[in-house]
């Protein structure tokens, strides 16, 4: 069993890019052989998409696999492969039960190398908006509740700060996490095709340099059983911005090591945090 050594600051970043489908088991298929061919290494996070499991199916498909946190089918599955692979396993999103019976939440959830559930986030920024594509209109307000909470998970030197896709878009989400020490940013994602081409990359290399951390951003590509064609591009990007791994447009998946004593290093020398006024300063 894998022991996270909380002085060891070299990493293993990985990310899944799928062409996911409404059919889990498939895609449980399609992931596994993904895990089955990343490198080894003693201190490996893994990502997936936002929607990994269950993807461009009919409406309600995703509140029929909904399941309280740590419970269900889907989550027992992604235990067993964190144990199975020991990684620390990122299920970009799972719909988990909320109050409300019509609607569910979009929960990222960080599994350790024994399978324990160790965080948990649900997606705070809801994708209600109107796009140039062949779908159109994006109302996912109908169907999710969106989260109440941030969540930062320490693992040894990991400082793993959580968001899902459209969240990428509100940096105040993440400058809230790296002042609570976030070095490693989590991004699953759904990416349309138009928005993709348009922000995605812009989008993310802003958050790593704005908050001096590395950028963990996997998505789905392709076209999916409803018609909807997401952007792919998996990317991990590095403190300074830049990228370090591009998966392109089709399935597969993205790996480096990297050292997160990096992000420190960069402050060091260009101390953003200290040097940042729109606090309490200039705020009467």
């Amino acid at each position: 069993m894998i022991t996270t050594n909380p002085a060891a600051t070299k990493w293993q970043l990985s990310a899944i890019q799928l062409n996911s489908q409404p059919d889990p088991e498939a895609n449980f298929q399609q992931l596994s052989r993904y895990l089955a061919l990343l490198p080894t290494s003693p201190q490996h996070l893994v990502v997936l998409p936002e929607c990994f499991a269950v993807f461009g199916g009919a409406d309600g498909l995703q509140l029929s696999y909904a399941a309280a946190l740590g419970q269900g089918k889907l989550q027992q599955q992604c235990a067993a492969l964190a144990r199975q692979y020991q990684l620390y396993f990122v299920a970009g999103s799972l719909p988990t039960t909320t109050p409300d019976p019509k609607r569910f939440a979009a929960s990222s959830l960080l599994f350790g190398p024994d399978g324990t559930l160790l965080a948990d986030y649900q997606k705070l920024h809801l994708f209600d908006v109107k796009v140039a594509d062949n779908t159109g209109n994006y109302a996912e307000s109908a169907t999710t509740l969106p989260g109440t909470k941030l969540t930062l998970s320490t693992q040894g030197s990991l400082k793993l700060g959580m968001s899902i896709c459209y969240d990428v878009r509100f940096p105040g989400l993440m400058q809230a996490l790296s002042a609570a020490g976030m070095n490693v940013l989590s991004v699953p994602s759904a990416f349309t095709q138009v928005t993709g081409a348009a922000h995605w990359h812009s989008l993310l290399r802003a958050r790593a340099i704005e908050n001096q951390c590395f950028v963990v951003a996997p998505g789905q590509t392709g076209v999916h059983a409803n018609g909807r064609e997401t952007f792919g591009h998996s990317l991990i990007i590095n403190p300074w911005g830049e990228i370090l791994a591009d998966a392109g447009t089709a399935p597969g998946f993205i790996s480096v090591a990297v050292d997160l004593a990096e992000c420190q290093q960069l402050a060091n020398k260009m101390p953003i945090k200290q040097h940042n006024r729109f606090n309490s300063e200039l705020i009467p």
